[in-house]
């Protein structure tokens, strides 16, 4: 079975058995529609059922079954939640998994320029971290009319800019 990760368990949340995640969904409204998910207990993922889930304040609770008390969520502090990749939820058009994009081949029409190694989340869109043929890091603005098409069952990723964009500044 294969597992995408959807957030980390931050801390307890009162005393009633929810826990306050941090999403690494770009789509929070995904948290309402859970059902089961699976925790990682040192790399054994433990599949846990959803009971419930609400927005406090912009940040997502959680309660799971048979997890009553502060008592019974202290062991879930700092755990990563995934859920099976057929559970994914689906994004839509031109919205890309961080997973699919990782290790995926970046060409520059037919020349390989490298593999993306990384993407960082900024306030004005994401930035591609591509570690190039003589390992050194590229970055590249991860933004719609920069893809000519990626292929994520490939992991090929193929860009539509020039190489002079990539040049670094000698100034």
């Amino acid at each position: 079975m294969e597992y995408i990760l959807i957030a980390r368990i931050e801390q307890t949340f009162g005393k009633d058995g929810f826990v306050r995640l941090q999403s690494f969904s770009d789509f929070p409204e995904r948290f309402f529609d859970l059902k089961k998910v699976f925790i990682d207990f040192w790399g054994d993922k433990k599949s846990f059922y959803v009971e419930d889930v609400k927005d406090a304040k912009g940040k997502i609770i959680i309660k799971f079954k048979k997890f009553d008390s502060l008592r019974d969520t202290q062991v879930l502090i700092d755990r990563e939640v995934f859920v099976d990749e057929k559970d994914a939820f689906c994004l839509p058009e031109n919205h890309f998994f961080v997973h699919d994009l990782i290790n995926s081949e970046v060409f520059l029409k037919t020349e390989r320029i490298g593999v993306v190694s990384d993407v960082m989340k900024t306030k004005g869109n994401d930035i591609l971290v591509v570690m190039d043929n003589e390992k050194k890091e590229i970055l590249i603005p991860f933004v719609l009319n920069f893809i000519e098409k990626f292929d994520a069952a490939e992991k090929k990723l193929i860009l539509n800019i020039s190489k002079d964009f990539l040049e670094e500044d000698e100034d």
